[in-house]
């Protein structure tokens, strides 16, 4: 039988005694000497006090942990500073919902603070969430992947626009980007605003989210009418922006149920517009996004693409059954990505030459999702068209590059690390 989410996460609340102050929750344990440390953990380590006296709302799901591997929820109850709420987006606050999906609203079953479900919500009625708790302080804590197409960035966009609507304070609790600090790809084209992607950025936007909320505050939310009263970032101590994730010496937590791994990461920029496509982007497999394919696919599309040389990338022929999602429970053939020299490695590039191949290859085969959703996951129209009338990789890349060029220096302002 399947199991009801909300009936569970409320069930929970009732059978589970409510988190109380304890020393095992309250302090994140040391990084070692030159490792990278997260605002989450600065603040654990000075005891929260900067949130103290504040009616905090705490935006976060399982990706908010401190070196110790607690959530700052549960650390910050255990301080004696309890948030009067917490926002949960895609995903859920704890993350058990797939993709598309959220948790609702009940009530934490750890702690007993109410959850609100803000997936999909927009600037009004998160507001409105805001009033009703009493929240005086948004913090915001969530480990974003780089792209512009992963939705927590505009959750926090979201919460930025009914902070200000409210007069609530924002604070982020800064994050390494896992893919580094490289722009990437084309920008968005407003008239393609939807939830994968509510303003012009680039594809890989090479900030955190740190530095994304600045330039939201600055370059979007007047336009939108709204000004913050307060915006605080608590940095990243030791990041620079050549570094990947694994090199910061820190601890992996999926931050979507099809995240497992930081080389998931690197990939995602690019083989998530495989979500546009016929192709399965290997959703329902234990690689999503770094396997993909069709039944009646084979091994010639790997062939061809290691004749391609792309860079800091190989591909291996494989076959493979999904679980779920597209061909759940039809072998399908394919290929599996596998990144041999991250600084080369360049996620859209590779993803736009899989495309183009795919399609010259298995005509009868690759095509588009028949809602044109490649569109809104690439901001607009260019890479679908350009691919059905014949460009090659290079053309493609290239027709984005004045745009990017200006993205990247517009964010020069923003960008906190070097």
């Amino acid at each position: 039988m399947a199991v009801n989410r909300r009936r569970f996460l409320a069930a929970g609340a009732l059978a589970t005694p409510v988190l109380t102050a304890s020393s095992q929750f309250a302090s994140a344990a040391p990084y070692p000497a030159g490792t990278v440390t997260p605002g989450a953990d600065r603040l654990a380590a000075e005891g929260w006090q900067r949130l103290a006296d504040r009616r905090i709302g705490v935006l976060s799901n399982p990706t908010g942990v401190l070196g110790n591997r607690n959530h700052i929820v549960d650390s910050l109850v255990a301080a004696g500073i309890r948030p009067v709420a917490v926002f949960g987006p895609e995903h859920g606050f704890r993350g058990s919902a797939q993709a598309g999906g959220s948790e609702g609203d009940y009530a934490d079953p750890r702690t007993g603070i109410a959850v609100y479900d803000t997936y999909g919500v927009g600037a009004d009625e998160f507001a409105s969430m805001i009033s009703k708790a009493g929240v005086d302080t948004v913090v915001f804590d969530i480990a974003d992947v780089g792209a512009r197409f992963y939705t927590y960035i505009w959750s926090m966009y979201t919460a930025m626009r009914a902070a200000a609507r409210t007069g609530a304070a924002f604070v982020v609790l800064d994050r390494p980007n896992p893919v580094g600090g490289a722009a990437l790809g084309p920008m968005l084209d407003p008239a393609f605003s939807s939830g994968v992607g509510l303003r012009p950025i680039v594809q890989q936007h090479g900030m955190t989210v740190g530095e994304l909320a600045r330039f939201f505050a600055a370059e979007f939310l007047p336009a939108d009418g709204d000004s913050l009263a307060q915006l605080e970032i608590v940095e990243v101590r030791g990041w620079t922006r050549d570094l990947l994730f694994r090199e910061t010496g820190l601890a992996w937590t999926p931050p979507s149920p099809n995240m497992p791994t930081p080389e998931t990461a690197l990939v995602y920029p690019g083989t998530c517009l495989f979500e546009g496509t016929s192709f399965s982007e290997g959703r329902g497999t234990t690689q999503p996004f770094e396997i993909l394919g069709a039944p009646g696919v084979d091994w010639r599309w790997r062939d061809e693409l290691i004749g391609q040389r792309l860079k800091g990338v190989t591909f291996r022929e494989t076959y493979f059954v999904p679980t779920f999602g597209k061909f759940a429970g039809v072998t399908c053939g394919g290929v599996q990505l596998s990144v041999t020299e991250p600084g080369a490695f360049d996620a859209i590039r590779t993803a736009v030459a899989m495309i183009v191949t795919a399609r010259s290859l298995y005509p009868d085969l690759f095509g588009w999702r028949a809602d044109n959703f490649i569109d809104e996951l690439s901001g607009s129209a260019r890479l679908r068209t350009m691919v059905d009338a014949g460009a090659d990789t290079d053309d493609i890349v290239g027709s984005w590059h004045e745009e990017l060029t200006t993205f990247r220096r517009r964010r020069e302002q923003y960008l906190m690390y070097r």
